[in-house]
């Protein structure tokens, strides 16, 4: 199978955004880091990430938060769903995240490690053998745990 029959859709709650991704994700991840916590109200959030070429909106846009310089976060205006991580890549150009549990079949995509493991809540781990970074898992970051 090519990597353009291979497809993730999903949508906001209220059905008013639909996406879909073709093609295999660049990373799927569990994110402890604080903005991501506050925009999703989550202890972590897991998401999948794909090139912004691969990912299409309907029959509504998403609507895009800029939380901090170069970073935005796209949500349902009607319902209010969070969505997506949206913003450089690095060498795989611009990047959206897409929140997992907004897929249609969230079981898709399992995550392959922890990234800014460093900012978790206290009180909160999951119970697994993943790699923890610090910060980012391909920036030159060793896992730590």
């Amino acid at each position: 199978m090519d990597d353009t029959s291979k497809t993730a859709a999903g949508g906001c709650m209220c059905g008013a955004v639909r996406y879909e991704a073709v093609g295999d994700p660049l990373s799927t991840i569990y994110c402890h880091c604080t903005s991501c916590r506050k925009h999703t109200g989550a202890p972590v959030v897991a998401l999948v990430g794909f090139k912004q070429a691969q990912v299409t909106f309907t029959p509504a846009d998403r609507k895009i938060y800029q939380s901090s310089p170069g970073v935005g976060r796209g949500f349902c205006d009607q319902c209010g769903t969070p969505l997506t991580w949206e913003g450089d890549g690095g060498e795989h150009g611009p990047l959206i995240e897409i929140l997992i549990n907004t897929l249609d079949d969230p079981e898709a995509f399992i995550p392959q490690c922890h990234i800014h493991h460093a900012e978790k809540m206290s009180w909160f781990e999951t119970d697994d053998t993943l790699p923890r970074y610090r910060v980012w898992h391909d920036d030159g970051d060793e896992p730590y745990l």
